[in-house]
C-alpha cells in the first residue's frame, strides 16, 4: 500500500475508514481550528440572512398593520409566528439541511474543505445516515445554543447558577481537546466525525476516461449487486488511483459477480465496471427506478 505524505503537524490525525467492502481508504481529520472556523462562518451566514429575512417581515408588516394599531392587529401577530419560526429553522434546519445533503458539509465546512462522515467502530455500516445528522445536530443545542443564550439572556445571574451555566458550556466547547479524534460530544453520540476533503486534481475526467468496454461486458445479473453507494467508493479509488486498493476492489467485486480477478489489469477492469454501471444506475433512475446501495 501506498504511503501518504503528510506534514509532520498532520500526521496525528490521519485515519484510515473501512469502507462496508472492506476498503482501507486513507482519510485526515479536519482540525479543531478548521471545525470552529467553520462553525463561526455558518453563524455569521446564519446571522445576516436572519437579520435581513427579520428587518424585511418588520418593515411589510409594519406597513400592512399600521403604526398606531400594530399592537392589536392580526398581521402582526403573524409576523411574531413567522419570526419565531425562523428563528426555529435558523437554528435547527440550517445544519440538518446541508449536512443532510449529498457533500454532507455546511457553507461553512465547505469554504474551510471539511465534511462530516461516519465514524468507524461506531455500530454503523460505514455510511452516514440521516438519523447520525439528525442526533450529532441537536446534542449541539445541549452543547453551545442553550447554555450560550441562558449566559447571554442574564438570567443565569453572577451567583452559582451563572457559574454552573458557564462550567457546562466550557465542558462542551472544550471537549474537542479531550480526544484524539477531535470528536465533540454530537459525534461521540451520533458516531461521526469531521474529516477533510481530499483536494486532488485529476489528469483525466472520469466521464472521458479510456473505453474498455469492447474487453470487459457485465450483464444485468453482475450489474445489479452494486448501487449508488459502491458507485461512489469505486469512483474515490479510481481517483485515488492506489494500485493496491484497485487490486483489493477488483477481487471483491469479482467474488461478488462470480468472476475469476486476474492481475495486471485492475484499472482497466474497475474503469469498465464503473462506466457499466454508471450506465445502468442512471438508465434505471429516468425511468424512476433508484438503488441506493446494494442492500436496496
Amino acid at each position: 500500500m501506498m504511503a501518504i505524505a503528510a506534514r509532520p503537524s498532520d500526521a496525528k490525525r490521519q485515519r484510515e475508514l473501512i469502507t462496508p467492502e472492506g476498503l482501507a481508504l486513507p482519510l485526515t481529520l479536519a482540525s479543531r481550528g478548521a471545525r470552529a472556523g467553520a462553525l463561526m462562518l455558518d453563524l455569521v451566514l446564519i446571522f445576516t440572512v436572519l437579520l435581513i429575512v427579520v428587518i424585511t417581515l418588520v418593515y411589510v408588516g409594519g406597513g400592512v398593520a399600521g403604526v398606531e394599531t400594530a399592537s392589536a392587529n392580526p398581521a402582526t401577530e403573524l409576523l411574531s409566528v413567522l419570526i419565531i419560526l425562523l428563528l426555529f429553522l435558523s437554528r435547527f434546519g440550517y445544519f440538518l439541511w446541508f449536512e443532510l445533503g449529498p457533500r454532507g458539509a455546511t457553507p461553512g465546512k465547505r469554504a474551510l474543505g471539511i465534511r462530516v462522515a461516519a465514524r468507524p467502530g461506531s455500530g454503523g455500516d460505514g455510511r452516514l445516515t440521516a438519523e447520525a445528522i439528525i442526533a450529532r445536530n441537536l446534542m449541539r443545542d445541549v452543547e453551545v445554543f442553550l447554555p450560550a443564550t441562558f449566559l447571554l439572556s442574564g438570567e443565569a445571574g453572577a451567583g452559582v447558577t451563572g457559574a454552573a451555566t458557564f462550567v457546562w458550556l466550557a465542558v462542551f466547547v472544550l471537549f474537542p481537546f479531550f480526544n484524539k479524534d477531535n470528536l465533540r460530544a454530537g459525534d461521540l453520540v451520533a458516531g461521526t466525525w469531521v474529516v477533510e476533503v481530499e483536494k486532488k486534481k485529476l489528469p483525466e475526467a472520469m466521464s472521458v476516461a479510456e473505453d474498455h468496454s469492447a474487453t470487459y461486458r457485465f450483464g444485468e445479473a453482475e450489474l445489479s449487486v452494486y448501487g449508488e453507494h459502491e458507485l461512489q467508493v469505486l469512483e474515490d479509488v479510481l481517483r485515488a488511483n492506489r494500485p493496491e486498493a484497485m487490486r483489493q476492489v477488483m477481487e471483491a467485486i469479482c467474488r461478488k459477480i462470480g468472476w475469476e480477478a486476474g492481475s495486471g489489469h485492475e484499472r482497466e477492469f474497475l474503469e469498465a465496471f464503473y462506466a457499466a454501471l454508471r450506465a445502468r444506475l442512471e438508465s434505471g433512475m429516468r425511468f424512476g427506478r433508484r438503488k441506493k446501495d446494494k442492500f436496496s
